[in-house]
């Protein structure tokens, strides 16, 4: 049986609460933008949370003794700081932004499964409730890093049922739960909800890189959650999946952990890709360079990152013709990403460049990325990666691709689309002190780590030798100006939202259909579906979007 748009939006129930009413953030909403809100604040929090105890862990390793923390609480810091960062943090608010955006930029009313799509946020609060509890619990904090290797993380030496592994286990089950609920919406709403006219190759880039990371969701997460009940099961009923003591293969749970945690660098930095691909044409004021060819790479990508997954794995005793598969499938990947770069430079060049806030971290975000790929190929070869396996220079690596593009990202699409979110327009001048102490601090941070690995100094270390001290300082220093660096971001969100100046319904002069209604958005969005009749990315041309500007909600369609 098939479903046409139109009957799937009319099962869609009906949403309460007033579109300037505040107290709906608070409850079980099933407004699409209420709920990418409800994401991206929750995320935030949880961020600030993960920001701290990485602070800590910097103030550590400000000397080269172990003089701040217990040797126990610094590894279920790094392990708690990894773990939020990643699955409260990274995940929820790319999830927030998509979810507001997707339907409108589609030309929707709402996510194909509402309700879903509230019951999927709201396990993200328990799952953070869950995972923070397992710090605290009598039983000792999870301290096996946030990929939780067996044996390492099969040890209970207190005998407790309940203690901080079990909780982070499970916590990482559940998450993993919500967010496969969430793909299935992601990919229903994008192949069976899209307004008349809106082809495949009409799609903004930002709905084709979402669809892109959330395929990866569907096939790859059920791997992750179910290595976790499994290490749950050995950790608790005493199974023998992966404990070596009694014939398991702790190497096939590394198989299991980076068959889907490999992808799900994937899953983060597509949809960066796709915000890049949305900023640079509004501010480069230009069509988007080579549209169909980044569509496409965004799928190619997807396709691929299920063959790159052993890479991580090299020093695990990898036959030697495995290793070279991988190596080779860890580099090819790099042609459709270069591709993506390439289109970007592109459209930049020659451009009427506006150097707003968020083109400025796009910019920022895009520079810092190419590093992270130079690298990255690096470790794509065997005898490089095997050479600094376990080393900082993994670690520098890493918070390029997370921090130094992911959250540079991130902070490019909040103030893009916070005019559309709230209504109002946010402080340029706070913007763009945000984005100098975000810049400056993640290199400061980030790059000592480069040296320090290249140099022998292994990662998860409380204490190090004297010799490594100079770039642990200047790295320490970067992460505390880091945390600073958030301070003019919380102040320009909540006092734009406060008191800001009213934002125009597009005040970039962007095209596109979330554009087109006013700011913010009512609550069905549209009061018809609109026909869209042109591509995307027309910036110079004359042609319309749509064909029926009245099913606009009090907007224009110019």
């Amino acid at each position: 049986m098939t479903i046409s748009i139109d009957a799937i939006a009319d099962i869609q129930p009906p949403h309460s609460g007033k579109p300037e009413d505040w107290r709906r953030f608070f409850g079980f909403s099933t407004d699409h933008k209420v709920i990418g809100i409800q994401y991206l604040v929750t995320s935030f929090f949880f961020f600030l949370i993960g920001g701290v105890l990485a602070m800590v862990i910097r103030g550590e390793l400000l000397t080269p003794e172990s003089d701040l923390v217990d040797r126990t609480v610094y590894n279920a810091m790094f392990t708690m700081h990894g773990t939020i960062m990643l699955f409260l943090w990274t995940f929820p608010s790319l999830l927030g932004l998509s979810n507001y955006l997707v339907p409108l930029m589609i030309g929707a009313r709402d996510m194909a499964f509402p309700k879903l799509n509230a019951v999927a946020f709201w396990m993200v609060p328990v799952f953070g409730i869950i995972l923070m509890a397992s710090f605290f619990v009598p039983g000792g904090p999870a301290n096996s890093g946030w990929w939780s290797y067996p044996p390492v993380s099969l040890q209970n030496p207190t005998g407790r049922l309940i203690n901080g592994q079990f909780l982070w286990l499970l916590a990482v089950a559940i998450s993993g739960v919500a967010s496969i609920m969430g793909a299935v919406n992601f990919v229903t709403t994008i192949v069976r909800m899209r307004a008349p006219g809106m082809t495949w190759f009409r799609m903004p880039l930002f709905v084709w890189a979402v669809l892109s990371a959330q395929i990866i969701q569907l096939f790859g997460l059920p791997a992750l959650t179910a290595g976790a009940v499994m290490l749950l099961s050995d950790l608790t009923f005493g199974t023998s999946f992966f404990d070596p003591a009694k014939g398991g293969d702790p190497v096939l749970f590394q198989h299991f952990f980076w068959f889907y945690s490999h992808p799900a660098v994937y899953v983060i930095i597509l949809p960066i890709f796709g915000i890049f691909s949305e900023i640079f044409p509004v501010y480069a004021r230009k069509p988007l360079f080579g549209y169909k060819v980044v569509a496409v790479s965004s799928l190619i990508i997807t396709g691929l990152s299920a063959t790159v997954w052993v890479h991580h794995m090299f020093a695990s005793g990898t036959p030697s013709w495995m290793r070279m598969f991988f190596m080779a499938t860890s580099m090819l990947i790099s042609v459709p990403t270069g591709i993506k770069v390439f289109a970007w430079a592109a459209t930049i060049w020659g451009g009427k460049i506006k150097l707003t806030t968020a083109m400025l971290f796009a910019l920022g975000g895009l520079v810092m990325f190419v590093f992270a790929g130079i690298t990255g190929i690096m470790l794509a070869a065997v005898p490089v990666d095997i050479h600094v396996n376990n080393t900082y220079f993994v670690v520098g690596h890493f918070h390029y691709v997370i921090y130094g593009a992911a959250v540079m990202g991130l902070y490019a699409g909040f103030y893009h689309w916070f005019p559309k979110m709230t209504g109002k327009m946010y402080s340029e001048g706070l913007g763009k002190l945000h984005f100098i102490l975000t810049f400056i601090g993640t290199n400061v941070c980030f790059f000592p780590m480069h040296p320090l690995g290249l140099q022998g100094m292994p990662r998860r270390v409380a204490s190090y030798d004297p010799e490594f001290a100079f770039w642990n300082v200047i790295a320490s220093l970067g992460g505390f100006l880091l945390g600073v660096s958030t301070l003019p971001f919380i102040l320009n969100m909540i006092g734009s939202w406060v008191q800001g100046e009213k934002a125009p319904k597009n005040p970039w002069r962007a095209i596109g259909l979330e554009w087109m209604v006013s700011s913010p958005p009512t609550m069905e969005n549209f009061e018809e579906l609109p026909i869209v009749i042109s591509e995307p990315y027309g910036y110079g041309k004359d042609e319309p979007l749509i064909s029926n500007p009245d099913a606009l909600e009090g907007a224009h369609a110019t």
